[in-house]
């Protein structure tokens, strides 16, 4: 893969524990691939798939949602209702021919800023390998 290829990450986090980890990592000075861009949403569990599958249409090579830890969820089951989305979405990307390792879901609390901030950086590294999304290239010729 061409050193030059940044890929397009979108990172979805919940509005409590996953901007939580995201903040706790600015404070200790923890940084992640500008690429990465970072997405405030309510709840992971109001994620639609259409949304992610919009984000992929728009030029996303990759997606990561972080939500709460199980039992920490502020929405009670949000977090199981993103989980079970994503395992879905998989399924649909599969279909499509993007491949279901172009999204990532893990839990990360609002004290777990190293969390976060590794998972950008690990996430990034294994979109570089496996390359852009191949819908940009369907869309350039």
């Amino acid at each position: 893969m061409s050193e030059d290829f940044k890929p397009k990450i979108i990172y979805f986090m919940c509005s409590w524990c996953g901007t939580g980890g995201s903040e706790t990592a600015s404070a200790h000075h923890l940084y992640y691939p500008e690429n990465v861009i970072p997405f405030r949403v309510n709840c992971t569990g109001a994620i639609s798939p259409l949304h992610l599958l919009r984000a992929f249409v728009e030029g996303a090579d990759g997606i990561v949602i972080s939500g709460c830890h199980p039992g920490d969820c502020h929405y009670n089951d949000g977090n199981f209702r993103a989980r079970r989305r994503v395992a879905s979405i998989k399924s649909i990307l599969d279909s499509l021919g993007l491949g279901a390792d172009r999204v990532w879901f893990r839990y990360v609390a609002h004290g777990e800023g190293k969390r976060f901030a590794d998972t950008a950086a690990e996430f990034n590294e294994h979109i570089k390998n496996l390359g852009p999304n191949p819908l940009k290239e369907r869309k350039e010729t």
